[in-house]
Order: structure tokens, then sequence, then C-alpha cells
């Protein structure tokens, strides 16, 4: 590597499981669950930490080890080789999990997703009588 790259092999790891509100303790969870929110990804991992001015990478083909359906992760510079953070208001990883925790639910991908959720649910209205237990 060149003298502007560091090495991101060092840099911490975060895995969209740490985050997320389904997940317990055990399968994985780093945060409260009031705290977490509800199925992160990486790339949503990724933005919140673009837009915290915290140096990342997303790589998607890696897999979390006890869940390898749980695809994606983000390596994340909290601190830089001289030892000062990043980002002054984070200085550690539990920090940063909660700040991305926060950040995800108004993630502009996940707004549309609700959005077009909810438009669905209502241009489908139910008819009345149907659905019942048919009489012999």
């Amino acid at each position: 590597m060149d003298g502007g790259t560091p090495n991101f092999k060092t840099w911490n790891i975060i895995y969209p499981v740490y985050i997320n509100s389904k997940k317990t303790i055990a399968e994985g969870r780093r945060i409260s669950a009031t705290k977490a929110c509800e199925n992160p990804t990486a790339l949503e991992i990724g933005d919140c930490c673009g837009h915290l001015k915290i140096p990342f990478a997303i790589e998607i083909d890696k897999a979390y080890p006890r869940d390898y359906m749980q695809v994606g992760r983000v390596r994340v510079l909290l601190k830089r080789p001289d030892g000062s953070p990043s980002n002054p208001l984070i200085t550690s990883k539990k920090q940063l999990m909660i700040r991305i925790a926060e950040l995800v639910p108004r993630h502009p991908g996940r707004l549309k997703k609700q959005e077009a959720a909810a438009s669905a649910s209502n241009a489908a209205p139910s008819k009345p009588g149907k659905g019942g237990k048919k009489k012999r």
C-alpha cells in the first residue's frame, strides 16, 4: 500500500447484527435493544459513518460468523495512527454503534421503503364479506 492510504485491515469491524434490535445478546447484539434499530444493512451503516465523518470501508462479501446468512460488514477507523480520534465526539466503538443506531432509522433509503409500503397498503382496499368460511 502507498503511504497515504492506511491499512484498513487493522480497522475496527461493525457487523449489522451488533445494532439489530431483533437479535438477542446471545445472537450477537452489542448495544441495548432500546437503543438498537431494526434490521440495519452494511450500506446504511456505511452511509451513517460517512455522515459522522468517520473513515469506513464496506465489505459486502463478508458474513457474520455466527449467522452466515447475514452478509456485509463495515470497517471503521476510530483512531488515527497517531492515537487521536477520527471524530472527537466519538471515542469508543460502543459510542459509534449507538450513534449509528440513532441515524439508521432516518436513512433516506429506509424512509422511501416505509413510504412505499404505506402507499401499497392503502392502495388495495379489502372487499367486505370475502374470506369467510365457506358454507356447504
